[in-house]
């Protein structure tokens, strides 16, 4: 798994940093002034659950890798912009794949993944040289097909989609998409991802922990 930010929002004014963006968004709505504190009045209105400031702000990812079970979790996620891998148009001749550690680390659960796979390649090729179209021989392959993605969210959407996938209760591979990208853009908005930040530090959640 590759996880890449591509962009993030740019303020055209001061240091042009996107929490600048978020403060100026924030202070208009109460028509008051900084008072040389950065950071403190973003993270009040987080805490008083006024976050529709912090969606003016975005941050765009490609995520690579990932499997098409996890894709489909990430897309659940409305509020977001996608753009990923069609299989309608890219061949899969001799697909990529993505296993769960429990089949990987399992010698017998592998050997019955590597002959599906295999299977799997012989009824695509065959099904192409019959003529078959891409987007109609795709439907043979399974959730483990490794696809790509690029994904933009606001930071209300990115605060929302840490909370609910890096924890114990999500699956392991989303919570590692989600882990590296709070990593990314944590640096640059670390007053709007602080408190998720320093939870998962503690929580161990980033390994897989509770």
């Amino acid at each position: 798994m590759e996880v890449e930010l591509l962009a993030i929002t740019r303020y055209l004014r001061g240091k042009g940093t996107p929490e600048e963006l978020l403060e100026h968004a924030g202070r208009v709505c109460y028509r008051s002034a900084g008072r040389g504190e950065p950071g403190k009045f973003l993270r009040a209105r987080i805490r008083e659950g006024h976050l529709s400031l912090i969606e003016h702000a975005a941050a765009t990812f490609e995520v690579s890798g990932i499997s098409r079970a996890c894709s489909h979790q990430l897309v659940r996620h409305r509020l977001a912009s996608y753009s990923q891998e069609s299989q309608r148009y890219v061949a899969m001749d001799d697909p990529e794949w993505v296993l769960p550690p429990a089949i990987a680390e399992n010698k017998a659960a592998r050997e019955i993944w590597e002959g599906f796979a295999e299977n799997v390649r012989a009824a695509y090729r065959a099904l192409r040289e019959l003529g078959i179209r891409k987007e109609d021989a795709r439907f043979v392959l399974p959730n483990g097909t490794a696809t790509r993605i690029v994904v933009t969210m606001n930071f209300r959407e990115l605060l929302h989609f840490f909370r609910l996938r890096i924890s114990p209760a999500a699956q392991w591979e989303i919570r590692e998409v989600g882990v590296r990208m709070l990593e990314l853009v944590y640096p640059y908005a670390p007053n709007v991802f602080g408190e998720v930040w320093d939870e998962v530090q503690r929580s161990g959640w980033a390994d897989g922990g509770q």
